[in-house]
């Protein structure tokens, strides 16, 4: 979440006025006597099992109920819900109810250190301190009560050097003799972080890791098995030099490793995929939007941003794996009306969390879910979906209003899942031959737990309006056949501004672009051998969504959404529905009045 714990919302505008605000505030420090505790604490066994990340993470936030203006939640003021006994009566709830079922993190989120008031409280180090109000027992104390339950407890930072803990450049840093906090920022105290509300630090000065080390120092005795790091950039809503946390990263991966403690390094929020590479390299997971979180009176809105994922994760799909996910932020699904999402909707959203991979984490009251939430948070074959061998999940179809989205499973089945993001009911088919196989193929309803039998080449079900359906698709036919067709082949009719240009990722090397304003690429002589509907499959380039108009001869033509494929050096592939008369065809891009990505090469099957 982009969990600033210094905004007045719903108008996330002021956010930057409180961020200030909280910053120009004096550190306070408490005596080395009241300092929490810096000597090695005692692992639980459970927490240095395996490596982090090894799958999506499963577990609870605080965020999503701090953020909530829903009756009740936050009586104390905003975000007054994080608490140490709010913690823990969530954390007992999800040892009741989630635990069996794979859920184990419970993850405390922004403003554990800061009062009601928004007041931060550092140690004598510059580090964040418990707020006395908020966490009396202290942060080791209830990550102990956490791991008694045997679950795993995680905490929360922004990056850089917070304003208040600057003291006037003089705060002695932990175990670095002579270093202070001004020895590990510039000197011209430039800003960084998605709030602006940290001084970022110069990794060029050799205090700076130190001062990494003893924030990681603490949070390893203190026990903890997971932090998130907020406000990273290039992201967050920021560009530029000023706001490259590249750095601040690979400063805490060196510095948790050098804890002996196994913490897994979440990063937030909005991360931007040109530095996807360098987030593989230095975190376990990465956001990759904005909050899901409507900061209204209820938890999430569809229209907010839950329907935002549809479009901006696609781009994302191909760099999680074991060690790294593609973190959707949290899922609010459990709790019916403060959620503020129908049934349908619900549903949907788990589906896309699953078939993502994303780290599965509710933001829910767990003390609360109703029968419905809890039969979607619980159901062991979707969570086998989030948690098994298979790759993310990616659309087939283009991006409209009605999509189909698949994965092909080790065992060589597919995950396959239909999507009516429309605001009415409408069909949505999965065509067996947009998976890459024709003839049957046996469904299994992988909500409902029923084996719905033999399809022969597709599967048509009726969605409601922001519904959804998953499967499990086991081909009883064959591997399709079909015909290449280059998007640079001289047979090909060019007009507008289109133009070959060279692709190293394309095959044969080339490409066709420049469509954009009325630039057409047409393929001719397109052959089938019968008349009939064929879903044409796409290798196309676009460094953001863009819209094209497909039609097959002089036919009327449909407009087709294309989801970014993260760059324009990474080919990816849709399939659009296209009807042919027996014979020769032509099939046509035309960008009409916008931008239409680059193509390079369709796939016409054999068959229809």
């Amino acid at each position: 979440m982009r969990s600033s714990p210094y905004a007045v919302l719903p108008a996330r505008t002021l956010r930057a006025v409180v961020v200030l605000a909280l910053a120009a505030g004096a550190v306070t420090v408490s005596p080395a006597a009241q300092a929490e505790p810096t000597a090695p604490a005692a692992q639980p066994a459970d927490t240095t099992a395996s490596a982090p990340a090894a799958k999506p993470y499963m577990g609870w936030s605080s965020w999503s109920m701090q953020s909530s203006k829903y009756p009740g939640l936050n009586p104390d003021g905003d975000y007054s819900y994080l608490t140490e006994a709010n913690v823990l009566k969530q954390t007992d709830a999800l040892a009741a109810k989630l635990k069996k079922f794979g859920y184990e993190y419970v993850n405390i989120d922004a403003g554990w250190w800061s009062d009601k008031s928004w007041k931060p409280g550092y140690d004598q180090y510059g580090r964040q301190k418990a707020d006395p109000d908020r966490f009396p027992s202290g942060m080791k104390a209830v990550a102990d009560r956490i791991h008694a339950k045997g679950l795993k407890a995680g905490i929360y930072l922004p990056v850089g050097l917070e304003k208040g803990a600057y003291g006037g450049g003089t705060v002695p840093v932990w175990n670095a003799d002579g270093c202070t906090t001004a020895d590990i920022v510039y000197g011209d105290l430039r800003t960084t972080n998605g709030w602006d509300s940290a001084y970022k630090l110069d990794f060029s000065r050799p205090c700076t890791q130190k001062y990494i080390d003893s924030q990681a120092r603490s949070i390893a005795d203190w026990g903890y098995d997971f932090l998130k790091l907020d406000g990273v950039g290039p992201g967050s809503g920021k560009s530029g030099d000023q706001y490259d946390n590249v750095a601040d990263v690979a400063a805490w991966h060196r510095a948790i490793a050098a804890t002996g403690r196994p913490i897994h390094l979440e990063l937030s929020w909005s991360l931007d995929i040109g530095h996807a590479a360098d987030w593989k390299k230095y975190s376990n997971g990465w956001r990759v939007d904005t909050d899901v979180e409507c900061y209204c009176n209820t938890l999430v809105s569809w229209e907010n941003s839950v329907d935002d994922r549809w479009d901006d994760t696609p781009a994302w799909t191909r760099h999680a794996g074991p060690g790294g996910w593609n973190d959707l932020d949290a899922l609010d699904v459990g709790n019916g009306e403060m959620d503020g999402l129908t049934k349908a909707e619900r549903q949907s959203y788990a589906t896309l969390w699953a078939i993502a991979k994303s780290p599965l984490y509710t933001g829910d009251d767990l003390t609360r879910l109703d029968s419905y939430g809890l039969s979607l948070l619980t159901n062991r074959e979707v969570i086998a979906i989030d948690q098994g061998a298979a790759p993310p999940a990616r659309p087939v179809t283009a991006s409209d209003p009605q999509q189909v989205w698949a994965a092909k499973n080790p065992d060589g089945t597919y995950t396959v899942a239909l999507f009516n993001l429309a605001d009415a009911p409408a069909a949505v088919t999965a065509d067996w031959t947009a998976l890459g196989f024709t003839g049957k193929a046996a469904v299994r309803d992988l909500w409902n737990h029923e084996n719905l039998g033999t399809y022969q080449n597709k599967i048509t079900q009726s969605l409601p309006a922001h519904g959804s359906r998953l499967f499990t698709v086991t081909p009883r036919g064959s591997a399709l056949t079909t015909t290449a067709y280059e998007a640079e082949s001289p047979a090909n009719t060019l007009s507008g501004n289109a133009s070959v240009a060279d692709c190293s990722a394309c095959s044969g090397g080339k490409k066709t672009g420049n469509l954009y304003l009325g630039g057409k690429l047409r393929f001719n002589d397109v052959v089938v051998g019968k008349a009939g509907t064929y879903w044409v499959k796409v290798a196309y380039i676009s460094g953001d969504a863009r819209s094209v108009d497909v039609f097959a001869n002089t036919g009327n033509p449909t407009r087709h959404k294309f989801p970014s494929t993260g760059d324009w050096g990474t080919v990816e592939t849709v399939s659009v529905p296209v009807t042919l008369k027996a014979g020769s065809n032509t099939i046509t891009f035309d960008s009409g009045t916008g931008y239409a990505p680059d193509i390079d090469r369709i796939d016409v099957p054999k068959t229809s």
